[in-house]
Parts: C-alpha cells; structure tokens; sequence
C-alpha cells in the first residue's frame, strides 16, 4: 500500500507559477512510475505528466507545450509538477497517482493509488 498527499494548490493569477508536491508513503521502497492528471469541472480526468523510476518522463499534450516540469526526490519520496504561464483553462483539481508496474502510462486504469488532490484555480 501506498499513500500519496498532494499539495502546493491555490488561487494564481494567469501567467503565474505553481509547485505541485506529492508526498509518497507506505511502501515506498518498490519501484514506481509516479504521474499528475487533473480534471476540471464536469471534465474527464486528463494526463498531465508522468515519470518512470528510471526518470523517463512522458507528457500530456499540453504539458508538451513545455509549461509543466515534472520530477521526483527518491530520498523524499517525493514528486512534483513545476507548472508555469498558468491559464484559466488549468484550473482543476490536479492528482498524484502511483503505478506499481512502473510503466509510466498516461491512462487512468493503469495506475493503482491515487491522492485526494489539490485545488488549483487560475484567476484571468
């Protein structure tokens, strides 16, 4: 079992900046692919970016865009999403998630644990 806690939302104005972190716990010592999704009001659950143990990185289309940066402190065990030139269209509750097959999807189904969330809404 692994508990995922998500932090670092709030109320930016457009263009601003965020950090997004989520910290791991339980049984953190497996190998785990670590991703973000978000999704806005009456919106499915959308991938944003993920990252396999061996720090392969995948993104979603807009966070190709290279507005998000994601990363991850094995020794913390901890991952983050470096959000940039925020728009109102990101707001959304923005989710941790943990696959323990470490591959690194972009679909919901493909990752077993999942965090609360964190709010983050982008004022225009």
């Amino acid at each position: 079992q692994v508990q995922l806690v998500e932090s670092g939302g709030g109320l930016v104005q457009a263009g601003g900046s965020l950090r997004l972190s989520c910290a791991a716990s339980g049984r953190t010592s497996d190998y785990y692919s670590m991703a973000w999704f978000r999704q806005a009001p009456g919106k499915e659950r959308e991938f944003v970016a993920a990252i396999r143990w061996s720090g392969s990185m995948t993104f979603g289309a807009d966070s190709a865009k290279g507005r998000f940066t994601i990363s991850r402190d094995d020794a913390k065990n901890t991952v983050y999403l470096q959000v940039n030139s925020l728009k109102p269209e990101d707001t959304a509750v923005y989710y941790c998630a943990a696959d323990s097959l470490d591959m690194g999807g972009t679909r919901v189904f493909e990752y077993d644990y999942w965090g609360q969330g964190t709010q983050v809404t982008v004022s225009s």
